[in-house]
């Protein structure tokens, strides 16, 4: 089903309410209508019938006059029937077939009593009146009964209803008009943001600026807050791809220059040589591949799907165990407490092991010497944890200890040893958790630590 468009949408909520109070005032309008007609044709047909009683009276009992007849019908716009009874139930005068009384109908006297029947086939309202009068012939109680078709009845009142649903028609179509053209004024102001943003490139992601109706605001803030995050987003795709070209440009033209040295080398032992080198710089490169896709899959996660609880101590003695046990050939102690009360830490699992093992990494490469010493600590706070990795090696100079942290900063020339991405992967992941990574020195050596508030 297609769905409906917002003016669409609007002019039905507004219209529907309108479309249903007009009914039901139409409703309430026949119902009056019909009432008001009953009570005013009742009220004539108990005059025509006090006029025929008293009329027969006056005439001894001779039948209306057809001067009279006529001038009721046209006054009532229905023709009138009479009966008079007399005392003892004796027909005095009129129709000799008139309506038959309702079941259980009392007739008091000097009390009109009306009723709907059938006479003839047709349709008819009727009324009885019972008088009590004083004259030498009809001394006594006299009965009289007049009845009338009820054609002009409906007649008035399907008028009156015709009347009410043209007027309150009118009155919806007006209402439809006035409500169409409002809306279509009134979305206008959202029609023209909806074509500023269509006519832009698809790089321009720049905030709308133009003035929109208090209404549209927080949409208006939603969308440049949304540009703002694409934009920030592809400054971040963009500065990958440069970073990523610029750095794997020599990695990958030094692999072709090995192996096409490797090809032209003069003997066996030249080429195992050469072959070897190749391989240190293939390792070198894939390396650097593997922290660049890191450091961009840090960036680019999303962290409120993949955030779990987490049992951190776990997580960073199964990333240490076999880090240990290879420094151990080389003479290195490596060390792992917990401090405070263990609890589980909200965290993307994958991106703390990413951290933990880019620290692990850095201190190999720069710090653990044959003899030294790696102490990893991970401390519970009442609304935080820090992780700490301290060796004995040669410290970082207190100038350099923020800069460390920046992307492809190295403390020496050797690009052997790495390519300045793995402590720009701890900081990264560390802002993710809303947390911070800092450098600092106790007594000799270097810590580094990183701190989650969780």
């Amino acid at each position: 089903m297609r769905r409906l468009s917002l003016r669409a949408r609007l002019f039905l909520l507004l219209i529907l309410p309108l479309v249903a109070v007009a009914a039901a005032a139409s409703f309430a309008r026949y119902q009056a209508a019909h009432r008001m007609s009953e009570e005013l044709y009742d009220n004539t047909l108990l005059a025509v019938a006090l006029t025929i009683s008293r009329d027969v009276v006056i005439s001894e009992g001779d039948v209306l006059t057809e001067q009279l007849l006529d001038e009721l019908t046209t006054a009532l716009g229905d023709p009138v029937y009479y009966r008079i009874t007399g005392p003892g139930g004796s027909f005095v005068t009129g129709y000799s077939d008139p309506p038959d009384l309702p079941d259980g109908a009392v007739i008091a006297g000097g009390e009109p009593v009306f009723f709907d029947s059938i006479s003839l086939d047709r349709p008819v309202r009727a009324v009885v009146l019972r008088e009590f009068i004083s004259e030498p012939q009809f001394g006594g109680w006299v009965t009289v009964e007049v009845w009338q078709t009820v054609s002009q009845r409906i007649a008035l009142s399907r008028e009156l209803v015709t009347q009410s649903v043209l007027l309150l028609g009118s009155v919806i179509l007006t209402a439809a008009l006035i409500l169409w053209f409002g809306i279509q004024l009134g979305l206008k102001p959202l029609l023209d943001l909806r074509d500023a943003i269509g006519e832009r490139s698809a790089d321009d992601l720049r905030p709308i600026r133009r003035w929109t109706p208090p209404e549209l605001g927080p949409l208006v803030q939603t969308t440049n807050s949304l540009f703002d995050r694409l934009a920030q987003a592809f400054a971040l795709r963009d500065g990958f791809i440069s970073d990523a070209a610029h750095q794997m440009r020599n990695p990958v033209a030094a692999i072709q220059s090995q192996a096409e040295a490797a090809i032209s080398a003069p003997t066996e032992a030249e080429l195992r040589a050469r072959v070897v080198d190749l391989a240190e710089s293939a390792r070198a490169t894939s390396r650097l591949t593997s922290q660049l896709l890191s450091l961009e899959r840090v960036r680019g996660r999303s962290l409120k799907a993949l955030m779990q609880p987490v049992d951190l101590p776990a997580l960073i003695r199964n990333r240490i165990r076999p880090f240990a046990e290879i420094q151990l050939r080389r003479d290195v102690d490596v060390a792992f407490s917990v401090l405070g009360t263990p609890r589980m830490i909200d965290c993307d699992p994958v991106l703390v092991e990413e951290m933990v093992a880019n620290l692990l990494d850095n201190a190999a490469k720069y710090a653990l010497h044959p003899g030294g010493h790696l102490d990893v600590s991970v401390a519970f706070q009442p609304r935080s944890v820090s992780m700490r990795f301290a060796d004995d090696g040669p410290g970082v100079p207190p100038e350099l200890r923020e800069r460390i942290f920046d992307r492809f900063f190295r403390l020496d020339e050797d690009q052997s040893r790495g390519c300045g991405l793995g402590l720009a992967i701890v900081s990264d992941v560390a802002r993710a958790h809303d947390g911070t990574a800092r450098c600092f020195s106790e007594r000799s050596g270097a810590v580094f630590e990183v701190t989650f508030d969780r």
